[in-house]
């Protein structure tokens, strides 16, 4: 039985992100997946930095270029940490753009506004 190695949260593709993977080259997407598999194992700040409060971002370099799939948070569940991958980009330069950063915002703001909504309605 393979060892089952501890892992700080997982990790859930909006259908963005895999349209996304499959529109790069298939090494790049296979080593984002390799980096993100990792991260949520060692919680590397390479891996997996923090863009803002709310949003942050993984991160792999691959031939010279800088993949980056945005995420957000949901520590509601205790026992089941879970980050959302919005959106992924290639990016140019060493800066991100805030647009970017402003649609996995909307993005995070309509996961939990679902969410709500749907607790409620089970109640």
């Amino acid at each position: 039985m393979p060892l089952q190695r501890q892992r700080f949260f997982r990790t859930q593709f909006y259908e963005e992100v895999r349209a996304f993977l499959h529109s790069i080259d298939m090494k790049a997407a296979e080593k984002i997946l390799w980096n993100i598999d990792l991260a949520e194992q060692t919680n590397d700040p390479r891996l997996f930095k923090k863009l803002t409060d709310d949003i942050w971002e993984f991160r792999t370099k691959y031939q010279n270029l800088q993949y980056r799939i945005l995420a957000f948070w949901d520590k509601t569940q205790s026992e089941d940490t879970l980050v959302l991958a919005t959106h992924g980009i290639v990016k140019k330069t060493d800066k991100m753009p805030s647009k970017e950063i402003e649609k996995a915002r909307e993005i995070r703001k309509q996961y939990f506004l679902q969410k709500k909504n749907n607790h409620g309605h089970k109640k």
